[in-house]
């Protein structure tokens, strides 16, 4: 692991590792708690370098904030980062990011849209917002990275660093992660290490009145009186806790909302002693996302098909979408080597699906700008080129965003090697289905001598498949991996149904969960 605290020099160590290889970037300042390690985690598991900053910014404290008591502790978070997987730390002074002690206006800062900055935080911390955003942006400028994770907990944070990506044309995909608790409930946080033992069991009160929010909110209260009202009931029953604001709104724009019609934050913000807490809950009603992962041959493709239609659910064929693409490209005799314009094409593709029979064995009817391509999608031209054009980045990038576009309704099943990773990380049902290689050598070859090719030998087969799970298991883009809570399922001894019957348990179980809270 190294250590930069020069942009230069870190600029330089990019420049020579980072060809052909993803970067993650974990912002942060310093004090790494599990929370942070979290980020780190799944920056580790979709990219080949991690990059942390470690920066206190004095852009966003305000007069009367803690920064210079705020805790800093370098040499711990090194350990701690070099544990973790950590490739590069860069730790830069304040003079290293532009910022001038004593002088005003030394650091030309990027303003997130007003009416984002006004409400929630924004309303007791003025400057607040812009000074993250400033810092923020100029790290994104330094390490140019794929990726770049932060926490849900600062969901107002996370709401303008989003905004300003797009509006800014960003190529970096910011990637929001749950909140990580202690076992109170107690979002983890750097601030609360000033909590004495009696207060850190009083402020387990914020996340339990959350919990009460979710709760009003899937018996049927949408209104914005009715969530807060149940909010302020349960935190009235620990005195000490001083409410600083409790708020519906919109989770993208942050609009206060009076009604939550597909989603709605609650945020909430309180002072216990003198340290200040926030926490916040996305309610949303909506069915759970079931994600399967796992290497070729498994049978991924099969189960979730008709997981999907046992259960009512959108069957999403995500190598469907990859394929409809090249048929695109092949139709607009685009050469698969010209990346900026299958990129054109890709960004500008509508892709459908139309579910037209209860029968799992018909296929999901596949639309691409208005052209049913269900059938020409399967011919061999497709298939000898979807290969080259999944993986450039361009295609990738745009497919995972329709993806997850998909999955904000809820209510589907989705099948690959890197659903439950990175395009569905937040699922609430994660299986990883398996096989040994043997049997999934067995499977292929029963599929050949049925349609036809028979003198395949299984030790050929074996090869092959071992060969194919080395490669997805070390491409350089969304490798192969088990997500840590997936489900594994090995299906060696099991038939189909039986596969199928433990996953829908699994669902049914979280769904009684989900009404339960």
């Amino acid at each position: 692991m190294r250590l930069f605290t020069t942009v230069v020099a870190l600029r330089c160590y990019l420049e020579l590792e980072s060809k052909g290889q993803t970067v993650g970037l974990v912002p942060t300042m310093g004090a790494l708690h599990p929370g942070h390690l979290s980020l780190i985690e799944r920056a580790r598991a979709s990219n080949d370098i991690v990059v942390v900053s470690i920066f206190v910014n004095p852009l966003q404290f305000g007069p009367n904030e803690d920064l210079l008591r705020y805790p800093q502790r370098l040499e711990g978070d090194r350990l701690l980062c070099e544990q973790a997987g950590v490739n590069v730390i860069f730790a830069p002074t304040p003079e290293e990011m532009g910022i001038i002690e004593g002088t005003e206006d030394s650091l030309t800062q990027v303003g997130p849209p007003q009416s984002m900055m006004s409400g929630l935080c924004g309303r007791s911390r003025p400057g607040h917002f812009q000074g993250v955003a400033t810092i923020v942006t100029k790290l994104f400028n330094v390490v140019e990275p794929d990726r770049a994770y932060f926490g849900r907990k600062d969901a107002q944070q996370l709401a303008i660093l989003q905004r300003i990506v797009r509006d800014l044309n960003r190529t970096v995909e910011i990637v929001p992660c749950e909140i990580v608790r202690e076992a109170s409930g107690l979002a983890m946080s750097s601030r609360n290490q000033y909590l004495s033992d009696e207060e850190k069991a009083r402020a387990a009160v914020l996340y339990r009145s959350l919990q009460k929010a979710q709760k009003v909110f899937l018996g049927g209260e949408l209104t914005r009186q009715g969530i807060i009202a149940a909010v302020q009931g349960e935190l009235s029953l620990e005195p000490d806790v001083n409410l600083e604001y409790c708020e519906l709104v919109e989770p993208t724009s942050l609009e206060p909302i009076d009604s939550i019609e597909s989603a709605g934050l609650v945020a909430i913000a309180a002072r216990i002693g003198n340290t200040r807490l926030i926490d916040n809950i996305i309610l949303k009603d909506r069915q759970p996302i079931v994600a399967i992962d796992g290497p070729a041959g498994a049978g991924k493709s099969t189960v979730a098909r008709r997981v999907a239609k046992q259960l009512g659910l959108m069957y999403l064929d995500t190598g469907a979408m990859y394929r409809a693409i090249t048929w695109l490209v092949q139709e607009k005799g685009i050469s698969f080597d010209d990346e900026p314009a299958i990129a054109e094409v890709v960004s500008r593709a509508k892709i459908e699906f139309i579910d037209t029979s209860e029968d799992p064995a018909i296929p999901t009817q596949v639309w691409v700008d208005g052209c049913n391509v269900t059938e020409a999608i399967r011919t061999q031209a497709v298939t000898a080129n979807v290969s080259q054009v999944s993986s450039l980045k361009s295609v990738r990038l745009h497919l995972v965003k329709q993806q997850q576009q998909f999955g904000e309704r809820g209510g589907i099943v989705a099948e690959g090697r890197d659903i439950g990773t990175h395009v569905f990380p937040n699922a609430e049902l994660k299986i990883f289905l398996t096989a040994s290689v043997s049997e999934r050598a067995r499977r292929r070859q029963q599929d050949l001598i049925k349609s036809g090719e028979e003198g395949i030998t299984l030790s050929l087969l074996e090869g092959q498949i071992a060969q194919r799970d080395r490669l997805d298991s070390t491409r350089k883009i969304s490798p192969l991996t088990k997500a840590e809570n997936a489900i594994e399922i090995d299906t060696d001894h099991q038939t189909i149904d039986e596969v199928i019957g433990e996953i829908v348990k699994h669902y049914a179980t979280i769904v009684s969960a989900k009404f339960e809270e």
